[in-house]
């Protein structure tokens, strides 16, 4: 036990007083005094700290700051509150050392208050909260949002490169929105400016699903219209090319490459869904040769439109077709031709709309057939020389083939009917589709490399077969 500590052991206490008029005989040393303990309004003793008193106590009076507790009697000497002991002359000297002065308010109130809040963080808070708002309040200024003059709006910054926004304000004035009205029916659908002169690719549903000598008209990014002409269509590819009457000055969109997509890698959707010109949407890819039988027109002879797709779940609604499908840099990957939408059994009434499964044409295959559509009206395909089975029952963990074009690529190249193809290069064919999307996305005199079984699925052979054009489709 310290001297300080025998000392205020030893002094009368509030619950001990003394006789009236009886003062201490002690000598108080006239020594200066230890330094003092400082104690925030409200904060209770810790152990280690001396006697406990029986209601919180104030060591120091700070004139102007009003205190939530009555001051306690006099607890000894050094400082502490009360009056000091009197002797008949008055105040004893040396008792009761000189005031100190006022304190300032600084960064030592600031540590104190840190201090107290780390200790009692409970109880602090309150008493912290009663003197800021009996003291402060009436000298704080009130501020008010509407009071505040609205900014002045500034120039809108270019986009840092490889984000969103920078790939919408590239992309954005090369995508224009494509209204329809014909005999059969009437609708919106998007395109994408190849050329400044006014030549657009969209997708063949679009330019001829309202029927024969139907009006089409383009809306571009300014709000300007014009009307437009079917330059040439390819049902099989679900493509065609249109024409802008009167339109010079266009930013034709700049084409990527399809061969080096990744999935997981972050794309971009631009078109007009359900008549909302401009709409931005991103997402990423999300499947690469997905085999997707459209909703568009088939061939003259009769062949279904199927194509080896990109699968994204950037939201694609109707209205998205022939829209792009941009990367990180603004360049054309795909053109957006079909969703996939929840059966009627499985929507509950609901309108039907984007569920996360889009599909794009890769823009290798697309950019072929506008290229050759611009050119002679109709576009030419590749094919393998076999036809095969696209029941979706069947089985056949692959391709059947149910017949084979005499002297035609695949019987060159020795498969026989009854056999199952199950890759095509290093894509894995595992449907009558997938093989049909697969050749598709080749143009006639490429070389593939096509697995295949016998019909027991046994056996497996890889041969090279060179693919031929398949019959051209007349021009429309």
């Amino acid at each position: 036990m310290t001297e300080q500590s025998k000392d205020r052991r030893d002094e009368p206490t509030a619950q001990q007083p003394e006789a009236s008029g009886h003062q201490p005989t002690e000598q108080l040393p006239s020594a200066p005094a230890p330094e003092q303990q400082v104690y925030a309004p409200g904060q209770a003793y810790a152990p280690g700290m001396g006697e406990q008193p029986t209601t919180p106590y104030y060591p120091t009076y700070d004139p102007g700051i009003a205190h939530t507790a009555p001051m306690p009697p006099y607890q000894g000497a050094y400082g502490m509150a009360g009056q000091p002991p009197m002797g008949p002359g008055g105040p004893i000297p040396g008792a009761y050392p000189p005031p100190s002065p006022p304190r300032r308010r600084g960064a030592a109130g600031l540590i104190a208050g840190a201090i107290a809040l780390v200790l009692i963080s409970g109880g602090i808070g309150g008493a912290v909260g009663a003197l800021v708002s009996r003291n402060d309040t009436a000298s704080v200024p009130v501020s008010n949002a509407l009071s505040a003059p609205p900014p002045k709006a500034a120039p809108a910054a270019n986009a840092p490169a490889g984000t969103v926004p920078a790939v919408a304000q590239k992309v954005l004035p090369s995508v224009v929105m494509i209204r329809v009205a014909g005999a059969r029916a009437e609708g919106e659908g998007s395109g994408v400016v190849l050329s400044s002169d006014g030549l657009i690719l969209t997708n063949n549903h679009v330019a001829s699903g309202a029927g024969p000598n139907a009006k089409m008209e383009v809306q571009f990014s300014d709000g300007t219209t014009t009307s437009a002409s079917v330059v040439g269509v390819d049902p099989v590819s679900d493509l065609a090319v249109i024409k802008a009457a009167n339109k010079s000055g266009l930013t034709p969109i700049e084409l990527g490459s399809s061969a080096n997509l990744q999935v997981g890698q972050t794309v971009v959707a631009i078109g007009s869904p359900l008549g909302l010109a401009g709409t931005v949407t991103t997402g990423i890819v999300s499947a690469l040769n997905r085999p997707v039988s459209t909703s568009g027109e088939g061939g003259n002879n009769g062949t279904a439109t199927v194509i080896s797709a990109i699968q994204t779940d950037a939201p694609i609604n109707p209205g998205n077709s022939g829209g792009a499908l941009v990367d990180m840099d603004g360049r054309l990957i795909g053109i957006n031709t079909a969703i996939a939408t929840l059966g009627a059994a499985d929507m509950s009434g609901q309108q039907s709309g984007s569920i996360g499964l889009g599909f794009a044409i890769p823009v290798d295959q697309a950019r072929r057939v506008a290229d050759q559509l611009t050119k002679t009206g109709h576009a030419t395909y590749a094919q393998v020389g076999i036809t095969v089975s696209r029941r979706p029952d069947d089985t056949s963990n692959g391709a059947r083939v149910q017949d084979v074009t005499p002297d035609g690529p695949a019987a060159k190249a020795g498969i026989a009917g009854g056999a199952i193809v199950t890759k095509v290069d290093d894509q894995i064919i595992d449907t009558g589709n997938a093989l049909v999307a697969a050749i598709r996305a080749h143009q006639p005199g490429d070389k593939v490399k096509v697995t295949y079984t016998d019909p027991n699925g046994q056996n497996p052979k890889t041969v090279e077969v060179t693919l031929a054009a398949a019959p051209a489709e007349a021009p429309r």
